[in-house]
């Protein structure tokens, strides 16, 4: 069956467009809209009747556009989102842009299609995509991550602080080469963690070492190739700061599998807490997010700008909280436990 993206490509314009013109809106250019018109006769297109009058309005769905799905941080925030909806009259469509910006792309195709009530997005680092969405007139809210370039009602965490707290915790523990993990360069949050980091170490007398950082990708995989990596160096670290749980996880894992003891050889804090990170031995320190109150704020503002389109955005930033576990606390003893596979490792 033919559908509005089969005219879309057919007509060499945007899902929004197809939409706009057979739902016989007169802001399309007659030019555009006699191609979208040709097309759709040509490709013998015919728009469900119940969709169709669905579309002249907005839905009562919000599009949750999340940058991966999993990564448990997103778990307890669409969970925050989620709840707010609910006692709103909204329901929420969850979607996974996977750090792929051609997939969050065509996640913001969907949402102009379908005439989402309101979008809350974590973007992949591209603004072209949340311009869309407030030229269409679809109240956004950006969450996790700042979106460069557009005035939108935005909800962060202070992550230069998150980032600075725990690399200031390592230097205080003893550790004299301290290394960091952090994310992609277009993203707001990798780049920020990096400058708390920098600015521990400006703090405490030390200078950046820029053999001593390294980009990865924010999943698990990335952070054990970069810990692979540091480990090859001539003169390795003996801590390390990771900007994100999963990237922390690989981190580890790469440790154990070198055989590095943790802490007493090898101190590491990660940013976002992890479910289990009190439950492994050494278990593991972290700075961690709001993340329920992240889903909740962002939720209390799109209905805010639902409810008033014409307020001012408003930028909400909350704060961490570093929990110093023994995976950055050397000398201290682990808790009781006589099992080998427990005693000195961090695996679960």
């Amino acid at each position: 069956m033919t559908t509005i993206y089969d005219v879309a490509r057919r007509a060499g314009v945007s899902p929004a467009t197809v939409s706009r013109v057979l739902n016989g809106r007169d802001s399309v250019d007659p030019e555009l809209a006699a191609r979208v018109r040709q097309a759709a006769q040509d490709l013998d297109y015919r728009p469900n009747a119940v969709a169709r009058s669905l579309r002249r309005s907005r839905t009562s769905l919000w599009a949750v556009i999340i940058s991966d799905i999993g990564n448990p941080f997103f778990t307890s925030m669409v969970r925050g989102v989620e709840d707010v909806a609910q006692e709103a009259g909204f329901s929420v469509v969850l979607c996974n842009g996977d750090e792929d910006p051609d997939k969050e792309a065509r996640y913001v195709a969907a949402a102009l299609a379908e005439r989402m009530a309101g979008v809350i997005i974590s973007s992949s680092g591209r603004p072209a995509l949340i311009s869309r969405l407030v030229q269409a007139g679809i109240p956004v809210v950006a969450i996790d991550r700042q979106p460069r370039g557009v005035d939108v009602d935005t909800v962060l965490v202070d992550n230069i602080h998150g980032a600075e707290q725990a690399t200031t915790h390592l230097v205080g523990s003893g550790y004299r080469r301290i290394a960091c993990i952090t994310g992609p360069r277009r993203i707001s949050t990798a780049m920020q963690r990096l400058r708390g980091y920098q600015k521990a170490l400006k703090a405490s007398g030390r200078s950046t070492n820029e053999d001593l950082i390294r980009y990865a990708d924010f999943r698990e995989d990335g952070g054990y190739r970069a810990m692979a990596s540091l480990l090859e160096t001539g003169e390795p670290p003996d801590a390390v700061f990771a900007a994100n749980n999963l990237m922390t996880v690989g981190a580890v894992e790469c440790l154990v599998d070198n055989g590095i003891d943790v802490p007493d050889r090898f101190g590491i804090v990660g940013f976002d807490d992890i479910p289990w990170a009190h439950l492994v031995r050494p278990s593991l320190s972290t700075v961690a997010q709001p993340t329920y109150d992240l889903g909740r704020t962002a939720a209390s503002l799109l209905v805010e700008r639902i409810a008033d389109p014409a307020k001012a955005p408003s930028t909400v930033v909350l704060r961490t909280e570093l929990r110093v576990r023994e995976s950055s606390a050397p000398g201290q003893p682990n808790r009781p436990d006589d099992s080998p596979r427990r005693r000195g490792t961090t695996g679960p």
